[in-house]
């Protein structure tokens, strides 16, 4: 029941605020449906640690130490992007930027953006699996159009259209899955991972290879995995601050989860390695092209943006080279990112809202003027760019570890690029945080603590890794394939 309750509560909360989230209770009836998913993830945890896997609704949902990792970062990423935004967007309904109608809508998408990522984790149905990723492209596309502005709707239409094209590729993928299963195991239960991965050495290899392409490329496009990365600075720069720590945050994850459950059924020479290094050579690619993107941006979100490129592009990389380490490392990137990045989007939207523009050319002196929001970009940005002692700092290291072990040619390549987003990310966002001031102080609001909060965790991640955690991210890497 607890499983259940995952997916029913945010659901719930989206049909509440459909009706009351243009009032000022709204901000809290969002903050108290986040509370509420937290802690049934905390409960559903606390029963994964102790008792293993467990699945409910005749095998439809199912829960393991990989996939509850991911439940819970979104379940707490949730709730923090939840009290941020009470002030943030309160802010932006009071400057004109936003309508009843359109707070309204603000409300019911985000938490009906938030059951279709939890849904799309929980869910052992590989089609539902696909539904429920076509469902948070189209909360998610009327998130971004929000403020109706021309660049707005650009961006909207961009991202439904790209990732359209996408989803209907991971589609593809899925019913050639499903194909490959039916044989042996039936109609109804060709649809479900478990059954599928307990007998996936039946499965047709030249059928599973052909599926594994179309849904690498298809969910890759929603990871935002170069060359299908177009939709994401225009989707994270445009939408509102929240939409951005989500997406960013919780949503690329998501859709790498996909392509991590499936590169488990995909067929695996063991000489060719064929799936791991598409998600090498796609992982790698996105981590060059996301860290040589970055000097070209003059927007603050933007350039966050394109930092998550190059991050999901690690973190793919991590999972194609396989093996205990490079899953570990994945994960723990994974997690740091989402924490960090998000931390991230916090304080830069309060920069630029306070600022009254993203311009990084025009933003100066944020530690004079909002101390606070100061030193939350500037640790932010040393914390994203892999400064220790921040945990992406040690997944990073890890990945390094792992790669020198089994592919020792991409080291260069990785260090050249990471060294790369260092020197650009820290250039920028020193000038705008020690920059002299141009305006006078002003109160920085209370939600900001959630960035803190979040650098607290990835601080945690980086100097010692709680024992209970490393074993459970230790299980979960095993799960994650070879």
């Amino acid at each position: 029941m607890t499983l259940l309750w995952i997916v029913l509560i945010p659901l719930i909360g989206a049909a509440i605020l459909g009706a009351v989230g243009h009032r000022n209770s709204g901000f809290s009836v969002n903050i108290a449906v986040s509370a509420a998913t937290l802690l049934a993830a905390g409960a559903m945890t606390v029963r994964v640690l102790r008792g293993g896997s467990f699945s409910a609704l005749d095998h439809e949902l199912f829960i393991d130490p990989l996939n509850v990792i991911l439940v819970d970062l979104t379940a707490l990423v949730a709730l923090s992007t939840s009290v941020f935004s009470r002030t943030y967007m309160r802010t932006e309904a009071r400057l004109g930027h936003l309508n009843a109608a359109r707070l309204r809508l603000y409300h019911a998408m985000y938490q009906l953006f938030i059951f279709t990522m939890l849904l799309a984790l929980t869910t052992n149905n590989i089609g539902i699996l696909w539904i429920a990723m076509e469902g948070a492209t189209l909360s998610t596309a009327l998130l971004i159009s929000l403020y109706r502005t021309p660049a707005s709707l650009e961006a909207a239409w961009k991202y439904f259209i790209l990732c359209g094209v996408g989803i209907a590729l991971a589609l593809l993928g899925t019913i050639l899955v499903y194909f490959a299963g039916h044989a042996a195991l039936g109609a109804h239960r060709a649809l479900l991972w478990t059954r599928l991965h307990g007998v996936k050495d039946e499965l047709d290899p030249a059928v599973m290879t052909v599926a594994f392409v179309f849904l690498i490329v298809g969910y890759g496009t929603k990871a935002g995995l170069v060359p299908f990365h177009n939709w994401l600075p225009d989707a994270h720069a445009e939408g509102p601050t929240p939409l951005s720590a989500t997406l960013s945050g919780l949503l690329l994850n998501v859709a790498l989860y996909a392509i991590v459950r499936f590169k488990a059924l995909a067929p695996d020479d063991a000489a060719s390695h064929w799936p791991g290094r598409l998600m090498m050579g796609f992982g790698l690619a996105s981590v060059l092209v996301g860290a040589f993107s970055l000097g070209g941006q003059r927007d603050l979100k933007r350039l966050f943006s394109y930092s998550s490129v190059e991050h999901m592009g690690l973190a793919t990389f991590a999972f194609g080279l396989g093996g205990p380490l490079a899953n570990f490392a994945a994960l723990l990137h994974m997690t740091g990112h989402s924490l960090t990045k998000s931390s991230a989007f916090f304080a830069s939207g309060q920069v630029a809202q306070t600022a009254g523009t993203k311009d990084m050319d025009r933003i100066t002196g944020v530690m004079d003027r909002a101390p606070a929001s100061g030193w939350a970009l500037m640790a932010s940005s040393l914390a994203i760019i892999g400064t220790p002692p921040f945990g992406v700092f040690a997944s990073e290291f890890l990945i390094l570890t792992a790669a020198l072990r089994k592919a020792p040619w991409t080291v260069p390549l990785l260090v050249l690029a990471l060294g790369v987003a260092f020197a650009t990310i820290f250039r920028r966002t020193q000038a705008m945080v020690f920059g002299t001031a141009d305006a006078a102080r002003t109160r920085t609001p209370p939600a900001l603590i959630v960035s803190f909060a979040h650098l607290a965790l990835v601080l945690v991640l980086g100097l010692a890794i709680p024992h209970v955690l490393a074993i459970w991210y230790a299980k979960a890497a095993r799960l994650a394939g070879p």
